[in-house]
């Protein structure tokens, strides 16, 4: 007997409990971006569900006929909103006579009408769709009850309502990788730190410049994922200006610490932000663009960072932030928060109503009248 086949024996399976809820968590998530449907167990029965994100007209159509048509459309509230329909927990909509391109309409389509015929959404739709969003999919699901005596999808990964509770508080959990020191221009020796933990197992990057004393509240700042204005420099937004001068603030406060998560979109992932793009290009702001995909105005979380700043020994900070939710996050999880200090970036033709939007909608810390003067001299030149 093998080491692994000795872990996994039932007498030591014990030792392995905590990690269920995750384990299925994360391979339905996986199920669903591969195209195939996955079981939400509650309520006494079982729901089949498929993102239509991830399918094709041809599984769509399986789909109908294993469940013999009685296939619904799980929207969430926010998309059920930009079609004029308010249900707190979001909708479904029978598929009869709905194909696959009417779906998609529906879904997250410009421009679609209001459906005649919904019910309000259970709360096992409601899951389906939050897996869909750990897929990094959009949270339009195609579902369906199956019934006790079919065995239409027995071969399916199943997941229980209340699995995305419990595996969002092992999320908390955190390991450190990797450090080492890389020099960065203009900055000197930085030291990087690679950690490991959450839902999906994905990587996170602490990025302490200079030599931070733990013993004082420590500048942070928290940074979410931005390929296009990081990496590309995308005028679009201030990502990679806040990034620059967030790193800069740092050193010039003697040492500080700067969270890299990975969090692209606001948490939808770089699929749904491009998605978003096009529809800010036909008019929309960057909210209503993400709610026209059945998204909040932000989906992002930080128990991570949470959890790095405690792995750092970080527990009193300065936060280099214009977003009060990150300040709430950090004092939900345990860090004192002795101070706030703005982040800015360049302001342009290109960038000024996304940064409207994040003021008067999302409830940014930034002065619009500052704005507005940063504005007119990138102007004048």
């Amino acid at each position: 007997m093998n080491v692994s086949q000795h872990l996994w024996n039932e007498a030591d399976r014990e030792d392995f409990q905590f990690d269920d809820a995750a384990m299925r968590a994360e391979r339905a998530a996986s199920e669903l971006r591969y195209g195939r449907p996955v079981l939400i167990r509650g309520q006494g029965s079982t729901l089949a569900a498929l993102a239509l994100d991830a399918t094709s007209p041809v599984v769509l159509d399986r789909f109908a006929k294993a469940t013999g048509e009685s296939h619904l459309l799980y929207l969430t509230s926010h998309r059920a909103s930009r079609l004029g329909i308010e249900a707190q927990g979001g909708i479904a909509i029978p598929m009869q006579g709905i194909d696959f391109a009417a779906a998609s309409r529906l879904a997250y389509g410009r421009g679609a009408e209001a459906p005649k015929m919904w019910t309000p959404a259970t709360c096992r739709m409601q899951t389906a769709g939050e897996v869909a969003q750990i897929a990094l999919l959009l949270p339009a699901m195609i579902v369906a009850e199956v019934p006790a005596n079919s065995h239409a999808f027995d071969a399916c990964v199943g997941i229980d309502t209340v699995d995305l509770a419990k595996a969002r508080r092992l999320s908390q959990h955190f390991d450190i990788v990797a450090r080492t020191l890389v020099p960065l221009r203009d900055l000197g020796d930085c030291e990087f730190v690679v950690f490991r933990g959450g839902v999906a197992q994905r990587d996170q990057i602490a990025i302490i410049v200079g030599n931070p004393d733990t013993s004082k509240p420590v500048p942070v700042r928290i940074h979410s994922s931005c390929i296009t204005g990081d990496l590309c420099g995308s005028l679009k937004c201030d990502c990679g200006d806040q990034l620059r001068n967030g790193l800069k603030g740092l050193n010039e406060a003697g040492g500080g610490v700067l969270l890299y998560l990975d969090q692209e979109g606001r948490g939808t992932g770089i699929g749904a932000k491009m998605r978003a793009y096009g529809f800010q290009h036909e008019g929309l702001d960057t909210i209503d663009a993400d709610a026209e995909l059945g998204f909040s105005a932000d989906e992002r979380h930080y128990e991570a960072a949470v959890a790095m700043l405690k792995l750092l020994g970080v527990a009193n900070v300065e936060l280099y932030t214009n977003n009060p939710s990150k300040m709430a996050a950090l004092l939900a999880g345990g860090i004192a928060v002795n101070g706030r200090i703005p982040v800015t970036g360049r302001v342009t033709a290109d960038n000024v109503q996304y940064l409207r939007t994040k003021t008067l909608r999302a409830g940014h810390m930034l002065d619009l009248s500052e704005l507005a003067a940063k504005l007119k001299d990138e102007a004048d030149g």
